[in-house]
């Protein structure tokens, strides 16, 4: 049996799903009662890994290369915003600047060789969805990974130097061995998945499932 239980996600920092997934996760872990053993290790997953370095306007792209009308664009944004806020998240769908993730993925995974991923992870998120800040942008990456408590001189030469970016790919052909097409994406002690923004009590149970068969043995049968 394991000591512990690990909760791996696949996820991206520009999809609006897997900051409600992380929620829900957050909220599910509240109300477990194990949660003190329990790890959770932020995955990469690039939604689009050719799009470009140069962010631009998400509302712009929406409209450009999913071929939506602006009246949909804006039909979809305000139910995903809606979404978010009921899990206490502010979404600024018209302040969002989207462009290629990978950097900012090898900053998360130098968060973690800090001990600060789910600080990383957060700030980056929060920055990209309520924010508007420009993640393919070598200083405001910097700028957020100091937010979330790194030494901003380590962030910034992780960058420069290309430091992590095989973490991200190894994550990446993981998510393809495993069959991962879409995120956010929940492994639970290599035992059990959870594929999407669950609701929050299906999270519990899924937590609470792994861990009665992988950490704590069943309790003996009464005589």
């Amino acid at each position: 049996m394991a000591e512990r239980l690990l909760v791996e996600v696949w996820s991206d920092i520009v999809c609006p799903w897997c900051y409600l997934g992380k929620r829900r996760l957050e909220a599910a872990l509240a109300r477990f009662e194990h949660a003190d053993r329990v790890d959770v290790v932020w995955r990469s997953f690039e939604l689009e890994p050719d799009a470009p370095r140069d962010a631009q306007s998400r509302r712009d792209l929406l409209l450009s290369r999913y071929g939506m009308t602006a009246e949909q664009a804006a039909e979809r944004d305000a139910q995903m915003t809606a979404l978010a806020a009921a899990e206490g998240l502010e979404y600024r769908p018209d302040l969002a600047q989207l462009g290629n993730t990978f950097d900012a993925h090898r900053v998360l995974h130098a968060a973690r060789a800090a001990g600060l991923q789910a600080q990383a992870k957060e700030r980056l998120l929060r920055g990209y969805f309520s924010e508007g800040r420009r993640l393919t942008d070598a200083d405001t990456l910097v700028e957020l990974a100091a937010d979330a408590g790194m030494d901003p001189a380590a962030a910034r030469a992780a960058l420069a130097d290309g430091s992590f970016g095989e973490d991200v790919r190894a994550d990446e052909r993981e998510a393809a061995a495993i069959g991962i097409t879409g995120v956010p994406f929940f492994v639970l002690n290599r035992r059990y998945a959870v594929s999407g923004a669950q609701p929050t009590d299906l999270l519990l149970q899924a937590l609470e499932r792994t861990w009665a068969e992988t950490v704590e043995p069943a309790e003996p049968a009464a005589s």
